[in-house]
């Protein structure tokens, strides 16, 4: 006898860590430094989705997500580390099994809005300069990007984000220069990250209660 396919949740809401990113970049600097050394951060890369299952292999979500971005430099003893919290709207498709705890792909396209920028130079050890500020022009106001990825059973996700446009604003003047002239680089993130539906635990709790209460 065939066995019955677990109910299709048509609409949830959901919570997404991408708690490990990997960086990196390509593209052009002013004396050719290298650029494409991997970065990597894990911690407060969290947010929220909206998911419409219409069928039972295909859906599609949209979300807000914060993240920290960025890219690393190298020039001899010189190292300069620059990075972005980023405000995040994705517009995804997921293609799969939409059932729960089953293994589907996703992709689609969004656009960051980046609240603060940092940079750090080291020149030798423990000894560096750096500065922040928030809604900086160092970088543009919004970066969009391309993603894919795939949804592993137990709420597991792998993805690729990438962002064709220059990460940093050329026109951008710091103490009276323009210091990202010569600059056009474009982010390439790899994530491994969590991912909750908050719809499903709410089911399970009321009906934990509701068991609770005919006993």
């Amino acid at each position: 006898m065939r066995k019955a396919a677990p109910p299709l949740q048509r609409f949830y809401i959901g919570g997404i860590m991408d708690g490990a990113i990997f960086s990196t970049a390509s593209g052009t600097s002013p004396d050719n430094t290298k650029i494409s050394t991997v970065r990597f951060t894990y911690g407060f890369n969290i947010g929220a989705t909206f998911n419409w299952n219409l069928g039972r292999h295909f859906g599609v979500y949209t979300g807000l997500d914060l993240k920290n971005i960025g890219f690393i430099e190298k020039e001899s003893d010189v190292t300069t580390k620059r990075r972005t919290y980023n405000l995040g709207v994705p517009v995804g498709i997921k293609i799969g099994n939409m059932s729960p705890k089953r293994m589907y792909v996703f992709f689609g396209g969004g656009a960051d809005a980046p609240i603060n920028y940092k940079e750090k130079t080291f020149t030798v050890r423990n000894e560096k300069t750096k500065y922040n500020e928030w809604f900086s022009k160092a970088t543009p106001a919004i970066m969009p990007y391309v993603f894919a990825g795939i949804g592993l059973p137990h709420g597991m996700t792998l993805k690729a984000q990438y962002y064709p446009n220059n990460y940093l604003n050329p026109d951008y003047v710091y103490k009276g220069a323009k210091v990202n002239t010569g600059y056009d680089v474009q982010l390439m993130l790899f994530s491994l990250g969590f991912y909750i539906n908050y719809s499903k635990h709410h089911d399970m709790v009321k009906k934990h209660v509701t068991d609770m209460n005919t006993m």
